[in-house]
């Protein structure tokens, strides 16, 4: 409930973008900075509040996580100037910065080690539902009673998701020892290093990096103007694929979550397949000469749905790389490589826009958004050289540690039917 409701704050902009843009009279390339704002804020708290957590526990932060969503939110629905909105988007990302990681430690305090990459999944699959919320009732009480009732109405339903963490919520189960630390500066920085000095983590970071920031972009500001005022499209239909993404986002979770408990060795070949897909697809809707059919843009939303659960996988590596003291503050690195990836994107496509003279929603153009959406390329190239590096090293440490991953097992099986061979030969024998 509580990730459903800061999905919900998160995308809350995502379909009001049009209508922000008439409130405070902005261009496309200030309407982007209130989306980098807070995935600004919220990359900048990711490891405070992961130390925090490790001090204090889950559930507080859980708890005021909804009161700085909900007071942002009413701030936003009673705001009539631009710095009124910044201030509010600035508590929706503290508050977003506060839950996540916080929900994630509370599906490993409550389960055991091999099902959690399931729920982890079954998490982001709930939240998705804080899409449907943003796509669907939002926009028609936008539509309908107006912007003050929209934006007063989530912050009501977030602070009811604040009151029930409080009455129900448990950082473990009964019984349960805490694993709560109260660590100093010096402790938790030196954690940090450590953190950082594992391959594992790396690789975590990269994956992050590389699978959600195409999607999260989409979702939460610029796929409904580029399929309203780009594609030519209605709203209801554009309205439709962004419901589409999200049941996509959602449905995919568990069998990413099932994939990985199956097959730990094999993360990085799902997390490299979800980037191709998503770069192959974006490269042929945008070397299109025309709108893309609508089958087309429907295959594009699924494929870069899948971002969103693909990069649940980076926190399945910090968990794997990490002990429980060090947990928090691995879990808030790997969380803010997606959110830096998606706050390039963001603001580099509103200044892209702008810098073409298609920054407002009466000169949005095809063309526009073609070079704009073409900054997405440099991002997964960025990313997929970082997972080949960590992924490398990562085997090296494995290695060394006597771990053997499945190209290993194959060429020492290769290996042993050979010296089987030979033996049968009488060339030596087989050890």
């Amino acid at each position: 409930m509580a990730y459903v409701v800061t999905v919900a704050n998160r995308t809350s902009l995502a379909a009001a973008g049009l209508e922000a843009q008439e409130r405070y009279g902005i261009g496309a390339g200030t309407l982007s900075s209130f989306a980098v704002l807070q995935f600004l804020v919220y990359a900048a708290l990711q490891v405070p509040v992961g130390v925090l957590i490790d001090r204090w526990g889950p559930r507080r932060l859980v708890v005021l996580g909804a009161a700085a969503m909900g007071a942002g939110q009413l701030v936003l629905a009673l705001s009539t100037q631009t710095w009124q909105a910044v201030l509010a988007r600035v508590l929706v990302g503290a508050g977003d910065a506060a839950t996540f990681t916080s929900v994630l430690r509370v599906v490993t305090n409550w389960f055991p080690p091999h099902r959690v990459p399931v729920m982890t999944q079954l998490v982001g699959l709930f939240g998705q539902l804080g899409q449907v919320f943003s796509f669907v009732p939002l926009v028609a009480l936008l539509h309908g009673p107006g912007w003050a009732p929209a934006y007063a109405g989530t912050a009501a339903f977030t602070v009811l998701a604040a009151v029930l963490a409080v009455l129900v919520l448990r950082d473990v189960p009964p019984g349960a020892p805490n694993p709560r630390s109260a660590r100093t500066a010096r402790q938790v920085a030196a954690d940090l290093r450590e953190s950082l000095r594992q391959p594992g983590t790396r690789l975590g970071l990269w994956s992050h990096w590389a699978t959600p920031f195409a999607g999260n972009a989409f979702a939460t500001l610029w796929g409904y103007p580029f399929l309203v005022s780009g594609q030519g499209l209605s709203t209801g239909t554009a309205g439709a694929l962004l419901t589409l993404y999200t049941v996509t986002a959602a449905g995919t979770g568990p069998l990413m979550g099932a994939l990985v408990a199956r097959h730990p060795l094999r993360r990085s070949w799902i997390v490299l397949s979800v980037v191709g897909a998503q770069a192959a697809v974006w490269a042929l809707v945008l070397a299109l000469p025309g709108p893309a059919p609508l089958p087309l843009l429907a295959l594009l939303v699924v494929v870069i749905a899948t971002g969103v659960p693909g990069s649940m996988i980076g926190f399945d590596y910090a968990r794997t790389s990490n002990p429980a003291h060090r947990l928090g503050g691995a879990t808030g690195l790997t969380n803010v490589m997606g959110f830096a990836a998606t706050v390039v994107l963001v603001l580099v496509v509103g200044v892209v826009l702008d810098l073409q003279g298609a920054g407002s929603p009466g000169t949005y153009s095809l063309d526009a958004f073609r070079v704009a959406f073409a900054v997405q390329f440099p991002l997964w190239a960025v990313g997929v050289a970082g997972i080949l590096v960590s992924r490398r090293r990562t085997r090296e440490l494995m290695a060394r540690q006597g771990v053997v991953v499945p190209r290993m097992r194959e060429a020492l099986r290769r290996d042993l039917a050979a010296r089987r061979a030979r033996q049968h030969q009488g060339a030596g024998p087989a050890d």
